[in-house]
Order: C-alpha cells, then structure tokens, then sequence
C-alpha cells in the first residue's frame, strides 16, 4: 500500500517530537532525576533513582501511573511495601500517600501524571534558568 502522506517539515517535526534524553535533567529529590516532557495537560517523567536512595512519602492532586522499566524498588502505599520490577504499572489515584525505597540497584520509570504537577514544573523551570546562567 503506498503512503498518501507528505513528510512532515523540519518545524513540524520539532513542534510535535521531542527526543527526551535530549530534555536536561531535572533533580526531583536528592538520587532521582528526570526528563520531564509537557503537555498542556499531562506530564512525563523519565526518571532514574539511584541505588539506595529514598523518595519520600508524599501525595499531589495529579493521578499518577508508574511504569518500571528497569530494575525493581519497594514503593511505598499508605504505609505498606510493594516490590515492583521491570514491566510492573502502579496505579496511584490523587492524594493517595506514596514513595519509595531504591535498593541496591538503579530503578528507572516512566511516571505520568495527569494534570501536569506544578512543583515539578517549578523543578523543570530552575534547572532551564541554573543551565541559562551557567552558559553566561
């Protein structure tokens, strides 16, 4: 079947593709960083958290999925450990209490979060202005 489509300009190609190792890395806490990508409403995260770091209980408005894709973890719900491994998904509704413990080896996920967290969008916003200084 031959393709009826025109190939998209070079300017459509960027408005719509963003290639995420290429978006900075952003420190969300001490051990786990991130590319965050945007939309108008939802936000992804593709973060790494180092062995042996912690991300803390806390809870935010956006309903947030998780997708591991590398290594495994203990995440934390309302106070109780669920290990999960590479192909696992969580399902976190909003203001549910969460975080987690990053054994001895590198986790990384994909985390989604709709609507987009505004802290981690103030994150993304110091780290774009500290790279800004930085090439001055």
């Amino acid at each position: 079947m031959a393709a009826n489509e025109s190939r998209a300009s070079a300017e459509e190609f960027k408005k719509r593709v963003t290639h995420y190792p290429d978006v900075p890395l952003t420190e969300l806490v001490p051990g786990s960083n991130s590319h965050l990508v945007m939309g108008q409403r939802a936000l992804v995260s593709f973060l790494t958290m180092s062995a042996n770091s912690y991300f803390p209980p806390h809870r935010h408005e956006a309903e947030q999925i998780m997708i591991v894709v590398d290594g495994y973890m203990d995440e934390i719900i309302e106070g109780k450990l669920y290990r999960v491994k590479k192909g696992d998904v969580i399902v976190l509704p909003s203001n549910i209490e969460h975080g987690g413990r990053i054994r001895e080896a590198d986790c990384k996920v994909i985390d989604i979060f709709i609507p987009p967290r505004q802290d981690y969008l103030e994150k993304y916003q110091k780290t774009l202005e500290k790279i800004k200084k930085e090439k001055n």
